[in-house]
């Protein structure tokens, strides 16, 4: 894992900082080698318990919630006793993917398979036929911590982009347990040696995930749940660039508890005659097949994807132009890209080359 840029921190701060990480360290430690003697009912009653105790004490969260899902769900949504129902849902939601994803590191794989159904495995196979990779577009939905491990059980080669923490050990130990069901894990920084890792991923024919729904910092302005936003530029540049198929997969809960990982058709990117027209259309398009699922199931999202008001965004174009940098030294020799009437006929999903 490539060295993090680490903050100047006086030698007090440091050691608490530490502390905090260890203690973390261990208590994950000791929480995933529990699980295996605890029955799995018991597991999820102590987990709804502690959702229901962070409810409460995690206010600051709970407001962003509530506020977010007031703006985006404004026309569906009735008064604040039903939004503050939705907000509990979608908090008791996330802390059973949370259970659900630390317990698979003790799965196997024949039980990782009858876990989680999965749905369209059609569109995964047609995609990697082709041999250019495959996005795996998704959100903090459902149980999206299960993608991996179910497409990995199935003998799919699976990496995903994670941003760690600042403790190297504790992000060690996080792509310790990935790595046991299969997943490869890409460090989202620095984002130039990202990008590197994606691009390696994707010649490998790998599927990739993609979580694209964390509209924080300026890029492609979009609307997104009524609101406008701004949406990360990165997954479109990449599809656009690389030719790679993009997929939109979920893991959604049934009403019954169950998982089922869907698969859905493939996701065209838009190719005009300018890049950045055609990063701009395609991240627009990515976002209303987010928004679609997100209003399908409103209980399952985290609701805390909304940028925070008075917040400074960082530089728009970082992500793509690390994209371009990483990607300089494998096709100096490329062309640009033809005009929009040649480019409006790329259902062979030619990429656009000229900066690649």
């Amino acid at each position: 894992m490539p060295p993090r840029r680490s903050k100047k921190r006086t030698k007090i701060a440091q050691f608490f900082y530490g502390a905090r990480y260890r203690m973390g360290e261990y208590a994950l430690r000791a929480f995933v080698a529990a699980l295996p003697w605890i029955p799995y009912q018991l597991l999820v009653r102590f987990t709804h318990f502690w959702a229901w105790v962070t409810f409460r004490c995690l206010w600051r969260y709970r407001r962003r919630m509530l506020a977010n899902v007031s703006k985006g769900l404004a026309d569906t949504v009735g008064g604040p006793g039903e939004c503050k129902a939705l907000v509990w849902r979608a908090w008791k939601n996330f802390a059973q993917s949370v259970l659900e994803t630390s317990s698979v590191v003790h799965f196997s794989r024949e039980k990782i398979l009858s876990t989680v159904q999965l749905e369209g495995e059609e569109h995964l196979k047609r995609a990697l036929a082709l041999g250019r990779g495959v996005l795996a577009l998704s959100a903090h939905l459902g149980s999206f911590g299960m993608i991996g491990s179910r497409l990995a059980a199935s003998g799919y080669p699976f990496s995903v982009v994670v941003k760690h923490p600042g403790d190297e050990r504790f992000a060690e130990l996080m792509n310790e347990y990935r790595a046991r069901v299969g997943i490869h894990t890409i460090s989202a920084k620095p984002r130039r040696e990202a990008v590197r890792g994606i691009l390696r991923a994707l010649r490998d024919n790998r599927i990739v995930l993609v979580i694209a729904d964390e509209f924080k910092s300026a890029g492609v302005t979009v609307d997104f749940m009524g609101q406008a936003s701004s949406a990360p530029r990165g997954p479109a540049t990449l599809a656009l660039r690389t030719g790679a198929v993009t997929l939109p997969i979920f893991a959604i809960r049934k009403p019954d508890g169950s998982l089922t990982l869907s698969v859905g058709a493939e996701i065209e990117p838009i190719r005009r005659g300018d890049l950045d027209e055609s990063v701009a259309a395609t991240t627009a398009l990515f976002t209303r097949h987010l928004e679609t699922m997100i209003r399908r199931y409103p209980d399952q999202w985290v609701w805390l994807g909304f940028p925070r008001e008075n917040r400074i965004p960082r530089k728009a174009d970082a992500h793509e132009r690390a994209i371009v940098a990483a990607g300089d030294g494998n096709n100096r020799n490329s062309t640009p890209a033809a005009d929009s009437s040649e480019a409006s006929a790329t259902k062979s999903r030619k990429p656009i080359q000229g900066h690649l």
